[in-house]
């Protein structure tokens, strides 16, 4: 058995303070991760040159299978208005480029405005970089809205149920690219020492809260959970306004919830205290604005 010595008095208290001190340091630094970061490769086939990453492929899935779940919900007219709708499979099919760009620019212009506008001006060829940038969901909608109005107009079709579509249907493509923020190791959330929290390559050797798999949860599986109830079940297709608003309202409240855990972007950091952040800031109106095309929707019905 190995000897042991004690110190007593004054030389042994300062021992046992520093070494004490600097075990607390390391547990907070190290070892409050229980979970181990999967870290897989963000590249998922590389053939050549050619590197098809996993949050490419997040848009094309979130896109495809929303359009499948479309279609399927236009296949019930019982769900609509007088139990029709002027929407076929046909005009799906056409929208889902519109969609498509609509997302990508106005993701990619909404978080060089909001998120990086300074360096994109000193150099605008930044803008064009999206590989070394990021997407807004808050532009990516504003993109998203601005292509349905267009198509809605193009094709002379009811613009409000275009809009519940596409919000019955938006959580999943939420889903998928909060998934790839995670496989990313990017938009992780603040330090913390729950058990789930993990040590994120490029996020310091502190562990933190995996926010995007908060986000993914409550934007993609418990919003969709609760959009297509309510237009499934709860009948509430048939108020034209009623599900994009309940959607509009839900993502707000999710992402202002996940914002205190989630930490804020480099550039920015917290524009108000230690909690208030950008991405709160935006979705406060968001949630305004939900409610009014829920109020909207219930007097439109009531006069008819």
């Amino acid at each position: 058995m190995e000897p042991r010595f004690i110190l007593t008095g004054a030389a042994g208290t300062a021992i046992f303070r520093q070494t004490h001190e600097s075990m607390t340091l390391t547990t907070l630094a190290n070892y409050f991760a229980l979970l181990a970061y999967p870290e897989i490769d963000p590249v998922a086939v590389s053939l050549g040159p050619l590197a098809i990453r996993w949050y490419g492929l997040a848009y094309v899935a979130g896109i495809l299978l929303g359009w499948w779940v479309a279609r399927r919900m236009i296949a019930r007219p019982e769900l609509w208005p007088g139990n029709s709708i002027a929407i076929t499979d046909r005009h799906l099919d056409d929208f889902l480029v519109w969609a498509a760009v609509g997302i990508v620019l106005g993701g990619r212009i909404g978080y060089v405005l909001f998120y990086d506008l300074d360096p994109v001006l000193a150099n605008p060829l930044l803008a064009l970089q999206v590989w070394n940038g990021g997407m807004s969901f808050h532009g990516g909608l504003t993109g998203a809205t601005l292509a349905m109005l267009l198509f809605a107009r193009k094709h002379a079709l009811p613009t409000w149920p275009l809009f519940d579509i596409v919000a019955s249907v938006a959580p999943i493509g939420l889903f998928f690219g909060r998934i790839a923020n995670f496989i990313n190791g990017e938009l992780w959330g603040r330090p913390t020492d729950v058990a789930w929290a993990m040590v994120f390559p490029g996020g310091g050797p502190f562990s933190r809260h995996p926010s995007q798999l908060y986000e993914a949860a409550l934007e993609g599986i418990v919003l969709f959970a609760v959009v297509q109830l309510a237009g499934r079940r709860g009948g509430l297709l048939k108020a034209p306004g009623t599900v994009s608003g309940i959607f509009i309202c839900g993502y707000a409240l999710a992402r202002i919830f996940v914002e205190f855990f989630r930490e804020p972007d480099a550039q920015l950091g917290y524009l108000a205290g230690n909690w208030l952040t950008m991405g709160m800031v935006l979705s406060t109106p968001m949630f305004a604005l939900g409610l009014w095309a829920i109020l909207r929707a219930q007097r439109a019905v009531k006069t008819i």
